[in-house]
């Protein structure tokens, strides 16, 4: 009996340090994908694609981290699930988790236009500007991850710190922090030049919090 209580007490605080690792790895990646690109690309997706000539290896770079950022978030995403258990609100769940893939689908969207526009240009650079095409493809990128994206972004955080007051996740406070910042995602315009960088750095935080508190309990 003594043996299964040590077990489940083991397998409790596994679970969140193995979310804290993914949310970490998870913003880390995806900080360093954003910053990459926002320091290649101009701000405006009705610039005239000259940077296309001197983005070097930054945005190659960007485009290649970005699957390992996903795969740190759905680990991410499992792993919460999991520690919610049988407190797990079917309603917020589901938000929860639809939000969330559609973020990293659209994030992926984004990118995947993004890395297209960079191939085209290496095999018809006069075409792709001139004909529209680089035009159209870069708004769709813009949309994607500016606004969209961004939007599944401040829903997954609403949903996240409601269901962590509930299982008392984090502190009360971070949560109040978590919504303020998915208001500003859900209601900003979409053209808040580092206003995809709210959401990793959120869950950097949140992550870090995580993983210390469980570090201290495994001391304890």
């Amino acid at each position: 009996m003594e043996e299964k209580r040590v077990t489940a007490v083991r397998d409790l605080l596994k679970a969140p340090r193995a979310a804290a690792i993914a949310g970490i790895v998870f913003s880390i990646l995806l900080i360093i994908s954003l910053v990459l690109i926002r320091v290649s690309a101009p701000a405006t997706p009705l610039d005239e694609g000259t940077w296309l000539s001197s983005s070097g290896k930054s945005i190659p770079l960007a485009l290649n981290l970005l699957p390992f950022a996903g795969v740190a978030f759905l680990w991410f995403i499992g792993v919460l699930r999991d520690r919610m258990g049988e407190q797990e609100d079917r309603f917020f769940a589901t938000v929860f988790l639809g939000s969330g893939l559609l973020f990293l689908a659209m994030i992926f969207t984004s990118f995947a236009v993004a890395g297209g526009l960079v191939v085209a240009y290496g095999a018809i650079p006069d075409k792709l500007l001139n004909y529209g095409t680089y035009t159209f493809g870069r708004a769709v990128a813009f949309e994607f991850g500016n606004v969209y994206a961004l939007r599944m972004a401040g829903v997954f955080m609403v949903s996240t710190c409601t269901l962590a007051i509930r299982i008392e996740m984090f502190p009360r406070w971070m949560a109040l922090v978590g919504y303020a910042l998915a208001v500003l995602l859900l209601l900003s315009p979409g053209h808040l030049y580092w206003g995809p960088l709210v959401f990793p750095l959120w869950v950097l935080v949140i992550s870090v919090h995580i993983l210390l508190r469980n570090l201290r309990a495994n001391a304890a």
